[in-house]
C-alpha cells in the first residue's frame, strides 16, 4: 500500500490576511510553486492539489518544483513521500483542451523524474469534480490510456511506469454523496472488465462547501453521514480498502476546520481520512499553530472509523434532510441578486479564469445563478447573514416538533457549537430592517429566533474582533441603503472573521 496523506493542502482563494511569506494577499499564478514547496518543507502536509479547475495554472509544475528544489525532492520523492495531485477540469463544463494539457503534463513529468533519476511517476493519482456516474470516470482512465500509448519519433508517451491513472471522483452534490456507493460498485464492475484489475485502495472525496450551497448546512453534514456508513459496508463487502477525502474550510458553513479546532473536526468527521488544508487555515492564523494542527490531523485522521448508520435511521435523516433543504433553497433564491452583487465586489486572492463563456462556469440553484461557495459564503457573512441560519432554523423547529431532533444531534455532533459559532457574525439589527416589508427576510429572522430558542441563547458577538465586525456590518448595510460603495469594508471583514468566505 502506497502511503495516504492524511492532508491536502488546496488552492481555494479564501483567506483573509497575506500569507506569511509574502507582502501581499493576491496569490499569483506563478507563486503557487514556492507555496507548494512551503507546504511541503515548512507546514508539514504531504500533499498538495494542483488545480485545473476554474482557474489558470502553471503547467510547467513539475519541471519548476524538481529544478528549483531538487535536493528536497530528492531526499523526499514525489510520488512516494510527497504527493501532487491534478484536479483535472471536468470536460462536462471546461473545454477539454484543458484535460488534454493536464495529461501531457503528467506523462512528461513521469519522463522527467526518469531521466533525472528521480522516483517516477511523480503524478499518477486525479480528482474529477463534479463526477456524477461511474461511465465518465472510466471515460478519463480510457483518455488517459490512449494518450500514454501515443508513440511518435519526436516525442513518447509510452512510459511503462505510467500506463493506468489513479481516479478519485468528487462527490458534489448531496443526492450524490448519499448514493456514492452505488456508483462505486458500478465503476469497480466496468473497471474490471474494461482494465482486467479491480483497484485495490480508492479514495473518494466527498465535497464539504458545494452540496451546502446547494442544500444548506444540516443536509449536507447528514449525507456526509450516510456516505461514511455506506463506505465503511462497501469496503468490507469489496475487499477494497477505501480512503475517504473531505473538502473542508475555516467557517462552519464549509466545514468548521481550524487550526483550533482540529480535534472537535475529527471526532464530527470519522471515517474520514484526507483533509483538505485551504487557505484561510494556513494564512489566518499563526505559522506555529497551523503546523501543530497539521501534525495532529497527520496522528488523529487514520485512528478514525466511520459511524454506521442502520437502514431505518437513514430513511428517518433523509426525510429530515428533505424538509432542510426545502426551507433553505426557498430563501436562497429570491435573495440571489444581493448575494451576486456582494460577492462582486469580494477582494481577490488568486487568478481565476470567469465562471461564464469559453472557459468557466458558474454554481446553480433552481432557476438562479450563484458565485462559488467562498464567494457565496463570504458575501452573506459581510452582511451579517451567515448561510448556516438559512433554513436551519425552522428546519430544527420541524425536527422538535416531530421528535427528531436527537436523531440530528447524534449525527451531527457539533450542530450547537456550529451553530452558536456562525451566531456571533450576525446582524439582527440589519435582518430586522430587511424583513419590515419582505416574507423572505422575514423567514430568515424566524430562522434565528428559532435557533436561538433551541440554544436557550440569544446570538451576540463575543470577541473584539466579532463585535468589530458586527459594527462594520452595520456602517456596510448604511453605505449600500444609500446607494454609495461598500467595497472598502470587505477586505477588513474577512480579516477578523479570518476567512474571506
Amino acid at each position: 500500500m502506497r502511503k495516504i496523506s492524511s492532508t491536502m493542502i488546496s488552492q481555494h482563494p479564501d483567506h483573509g490576511s497575506k500569507p506569511y511569506w509574502q507582502k501581499n494577499a493576491f496569490i499569483k499564478t506563478g507563486d503557487e510553486i514556492k507555496e507548494c514547496f512551503l507546504s511541503f518543507s515548512e507546514l508539514g502536509s504531504s500533499e498538495y492539489k494542483w488545480d485545473w479547475e476554474g482557474k489558470y495554472v502553471d503547467e510547467s509544475v513539475i519541471e519548476k518544483l524538481l529544478s528549483e528544489y531538487h535536493d528536497y525532492f530528492k531526499e523526499n520523492p514525489l510520488g512516494k513521500d510527497k504527493f501532487l495531485t491534478f484536479r483535472l477540469p471536468n470536460p462536462k463544463v471546461e473545454t477539454e483542451f484543458r484535460l488534454g494539457r493536464a495529461f501531457m503534463g503528467i506523462l512528461g513529468a513521469a519522463g522527467l523524474a526518469k531521466k533525472i533519476g528521480l522516483h517516477s511517476p511523480p503524478l499518477f493519482e486525479v480528482i474529477l469534480p463534479m463526477t456524477e456516474s461511474a461511465e465518465e470516470m472510466i471515460a478519463i482512465q480510457e483518455a488517459f490510456l490512449e494518450m500514454a500509448s501515443l508513440k511518435h519519433a519526436l516525442y513518447d508517451f509510452g512510459e511503462e511506469s505510467l500506463r493506468h491513472i489513479e481516479l478519485i471522483p468528487l462527490f458534489e452534490q448531496v443526492s450524490t454523496i448519499m448514493n456514492s456507493h452505488l456508483l462505486l460498485e458500478k465503476y469497480w464492475r466496468m473497471h474490471e472488465k474494461i482494465f482486467h484489475f479491480k483497484p485495490v485502495y480508492f479514495r473518494p472525496y466527498l465535497a464539504r462547501s458545494d452540496p451546502a450551497l446547494n442544500s444548506g448546512l444540516v443536509p449536507t453534514v447528514l449525507a456526509i453521514k450516510i456516505g461514511l456508513s455506506h463506505y465503511k459496508e462497501l469496503e468490507k463487502k469489496h475487499n477494497i480498502k477505501l480512503f475517504p477525502i473531505i473538502g473542508s474550510a475555516s467557517l462552519p458553513f464549509r466545514g468548521g476546520l481550524t487550526p483550533n479546532t482540529v480535534e472537535r473536526f475529527c471526532r464530527e468527521y470519522k471515517g474520514i481520512k484526507t483533509v483538505l488544508i485551504q487557505s484561510a487555515f494556513r494564512y489566518d492564523y499563526e505559522k506555529k499553530s497551523v503546523i501543530k494542527a497539521i501534525k495532529k490531523l497527520e496522528k488523529i485522521l487514520p485512528q478514525g472509523e466511520a459511524v454506521s448508520i442502520s437502514v431505518s435511521e437513514e430513511k428517518k435523516i433523509k426525510e429530515l434532510i428533505s424538509v432542510f433543504e426545502k426551507y433553505y433553497r426557498n430563501s436562497i433564491e429570491p435573495i440571489a441578486e444581493l448575494i451576486n452583487n456582494v460577492s462582486f465586489f469580494l477582494p481577490k486572492r488568486r487568478e481565476r479564469v470567469l465562471h461564464i463563456g469559453l472557459f468557466g462556469y458558474s454554481r446553480g440553484l433552481g432557476k438562479v445563478r450563484l458565485p462559488r461557495a467562498i464567494g457565496f459564503t463570504g458575501a452573506l457573512y459581510s452582511l451579517g447573514i451567515p448561510p448556516e441560519i438559512i433554513g436551519t432554523g425552522r428546519g430544527i423547529k420541524y425536527a422538535i416538533e416531530n421528535k427528531q431532533i436527537k436523531l440530528i444531534e447524534k449525527y451531527y455532533l457539533n450542530i450547537k457549537d456550529d451553530l452558536r459559532k456562525a451566531g456571533r457574525f450576525v446582524q439582527k439589527d440589519e435582518l430586522i430592517k430587511l424583513a419590515r416589508d419582505s416574507q423572505v427576510w422575514k423567514d430568515i429572522l424566524q430562522d434565528i429566533e428559532e435557533i436561538e430558542k433551541y440554544l436557550g441563547e440569544k446570538f451576540k458577538p463575543v470577541t473584539k474582533e466579532e463585535k468589530e465586525h458586527f459594527e462594520i456590518v452595520k456602517k456596510l448595510h448604511e453605505k449600500m441603503d444609500l446607494g454609495k460603495n461598500y467595497q472598502i469594508y470587505l477586505n477588513r471583514l474577512a480579516i477578523l472573521r479570518k476567512s474571506l468566505g
